[in-house]
């Protein structure tokens, strides 16, 4: 599902992670569980347009939600979205808010199975509700994996190294399919990776408005 996605601006890399950096990677995704959510903007790119998903993310409760909007194509799949890691549910809106309502409404929802294979939306909802972790990765590991530093980049203002990560580890030479955007305290402001045939990456940007608690969906009970 991963595949190369470019780099950022005045990148100079690759090179080897320095142990500062390499501690910053290591606890990126620990950050977000400490934070509890994040807000988010998730781009979906296709063929036929892309989708924006607006957001937030509840990294503890593993449950998320917001509102998509089609780009450079019709408005057939805006509304309302909340996913977990195994199902997505989706109300439809001829005339989707910019952002989603505080507490979803109790009617006008349908649910689905979260495709593993096939679907760029899903793909890139999964990713982001993936990017957290209940304790830090262990940075001496990361390099000898195959993590490295390509550049440095601002993020809204935020000055950012742009990291790759490494090797998954079920899957040999997947070393730079993600870049992270890396903030000097191990904040993590962006991420960026490719999914199945599209062309272009997906990316995530975080906290590009504030973070709003997740509710679930009134009759369905998020997995744990």
């Amino acid at each position: 599902m991963f595949l190369l996605a470019g780099g950022g601006t005045g990148s100079s890399g690759p090179r080897a992670l320095s142990s500062d950096e390499a501690n910053r990677l290591a606890i990126t995704r620990f950050r977000n569980y400490q934070a509890h959510g994040r807000a988010v903007t998730i781009t979906v790119p296709g063929t036929a347009g892309g989708l924006t998903v607006t957001g937030s993310v509840d990294y503890q409760g593993k449950l998320a939600y917001g509102v998509v909007h089609g780009t450079g194509r019709d408005t057939s799949s805006d509304g309302l979205i909340e996913w977990t890691a195994t199902s997505v549910s989706v109300r439809p809106m001829a005339n989707a808010p910019a952002h989603a309502p505080a507490s979803p409404p109790r009617s006008g929802w349908y649910s689905r199975p979260l495709l593993s294979s096939g679907s760029a939306l899903d793909s890139s909802l999964a990713i982001a509700l993936k990017l957290a972790s209940d304790r830090p990765d262990n940075a001496q590991l990361l390099p000898q994996n195959g993590a490295a530093w390509w550049g440095r980049d601002k993020v809204d203002g935020h000055p950012v190294d742009v990291m790759t990560g490494p090797s998954s580890p079920v899957r040999a030479g997947t070393a730079g399919n993600v870049r992270y955007w890396v903030g000097s305290d191990g904040t993590m402001y962006r991420v960026r990776v490719s999914v199945g045939s599209e062309s272009r990456p997906v990316v995530i940007d975080f906290d590009t408005q504030k973070y709003v608690p997740v509710k679930p969906v009134p009759g369905v009970t998020p997995p744990r």
